[in-house]
């Protein structure tokens, strides 16, 4: 169950979720802790310097302090209630340092014991500790009580008012922030959760689909459907049913090829083994002209099945790059000469306007026999597609560096949706070919650095271009 990509995909969505969650969580305390100590700090530090002025000047009023007569002044200080100034500002005020007033000690204030903080530099500190008889920790500012004008040389520090908070007051503030986040991130949870089911759907059904698609692929069935689906996976889709599309035409040609190729085995074969019957069957075949013709039959029909045994061994070379291409000088003119006369008995019996127009007669290296044969394949193309009576010419020109050899017939036609086709193996077409002509011929061109054009027009014919490198062997 969890090897399923529709149970896995929402599961790590959704931990990447939490794993987000926990992060922003952890984040947002601790920010939120900071801003409350924050807080916290500029509270004490505003209660603790208003508190410490408040005794400053109740200092200044009993030390120092003479009347008109230079006599001192006898007048009291004021007494602070300390326990109302705790319960006005909520914090616990303390006093660290020498005695305040005269006879009056601290006025109320504990006082913390020595080395608590350092009260004699006469700053406004900021510490952690531990009061006596307690046992939490409190967070507490320490503002100097200072006798003088500040910053004069007579003034100098007497003590400190330090006020403290508890630390865990402080961080109490977090709880009800913990308590909302974790609210939050439980709905949100439930909400990613419910978005992750319905994405994972979204996106894995059309994997299942093409899995299916594929298996049946797999199984035989090209005449698969694949499913829509967008960007990448639509991508996918569409390159797995030209897939299919393409392997169940080929099952097609080769079903084809079977068919022609026990046919053009079968025919040859028959006509050989009926002459070999009837040269040993006595009384058959007796004068001595009519053997001499069964004995060219015989040898015609061998050839066929020759060049057809040829074609499939040069179609199985090329498609493992195992094809061999030879470096001479080629006359070209002499080659479509050759070419040329092979179907000229041919043209002659089925009364076809066979004609040749060589402009130029270039010498280039390449592969003579190769070459003849990719001529002879578009010849012998060009003979089947033509009916009795029609015509084809065979023309050699040679233009921008390259030498251009084309074979025109008056043949049907070829439609523009299956010129493409027609260069694969085992496409024929006309009826009774092995489909083997065109494709050897493509690959054979490439391989000696060439290409073919075919332009056609569907009841007109059809026009096949040999183009190859003019490599001057001169």
């Amino acid at each position: 169950m969890l090897g399923s990509l529709r149970v896995r995909l929402p599961l790590v969505f959704l931990a990447g979720i939490v794993l987000a969650g926990l992060v922003t969580t952890l984040i947002s305390i601790r920010l939120f802790q900071d801003y409350s100590r924050g807080q916290a700090l500029s509270k004490l530090k505003r209660e603790g310097y208003g508190i410490a002025q408040l005794y400053s000047d109740a200092v200044k009023a009993s030390y120092g302090n003479t009347d008109k007569s230079g006599k001192p002044n006898d007048r009291k200080p004021p007494a602070f209630d300390a326990p109302n100034l705790e319960r006005a500002t909520g914090n616990q005020i303390y006093f660290t340092g020498a005695g305040l007033f005269p006879g009056q000690g601290f006025v109320g204030l504990e006082k913390l014991p020595p080395g608590t903080v350092d009260w004699i530099s006469g700053k406004s500190l900021t510490f952690e500790f531990t009061p006596p008889h307690a046992t939490r920790v409190y967070l507490a500012v320490a503002n100097p009580i200072i006798v003088g004008d500040p910053g004069s040389k007579d003034d100098y520090t007497i003590g400190a008012i330090v006020v403290a908070t508890p630390k865990t007051s402080v961080n109490s503030l977090v709880s009800p922030l913990i308590e909302r986040l974790a609210i939050a991130g439980l709905l949100g949870l439930l909400v990613a959760a419910m978005l992750a089911w319905y994405l994972s759907r979204r996106m894995v059904r059309p994997i299942l689909l093409l899995s299916d698609a594929v298996d049946a692929v797999a199984a035989g069935r090209y005449d698969v459907t694949v499913p829509n689906a967008p960007g990448e996976l639509g991508h996918l889709s569409a390159r797995i049913g030209e897939m299919a599309h393409r392997l169940g035409e080929v099952e097609q040609m080769e079903r084809n090829f079977l068919m022609s190729v026990s046919h053009e085995l079968r025919t040859p074969l028959t006509a050989i083994r009926g002459h070999v019957s009837a040269l040993l069957d006595e009384g058959v075949v007796v004068d001595p002209e009519s053997r001499h013709q069964s004995l060219e039959t015989v040898e015609a029909e061998a050839q066929r099945l020759e060049r057809l045994v040829g074609d499939i061994l040069d179609l199985a070379k090329l498609d493992t790059h195992r094809f061999t291409v030879l470096t001479e000088e080629v006359d070209m003119a002499q080659l479509l000469d050759q070419a040329f006369e092979r179907y000229r008995e041919e043209a002659q019996r089925r009364s076809i306007d066979y004609r040749q127009d060589v402009r130029d007669r270039p010498v280039i290296i390449s592969d003579g026999d190769r070459v003849l044969q990719v001529v002879g394949n578009l010849l012998s193309n060009a003979f089947k597609a033509t009916p009795d009576g029609g015509s084809i010419s065979l023309a050699l020109a040679r233009q921008n560096g390259t030498v251009h050899v084309s074979v025109e017939d008056t043949g049907p036609g070829i439609p523009a949706e299956a010129r493409e086709r027609l260069f694969r193996p085992f496409v024929s077409g006309n009826a009774g070919g092995t489909g083997l002509g065109l494709a050897i011929a493509k690959e054979i061109s490439t391989a000696l650095g060439g290409r073919i054009i075919l332009q056609s027009e569907v009841g007109k014919g059809s026009r096949f271009e040999l183009v190859l490198p003019a490599q001057s062997g001169e």
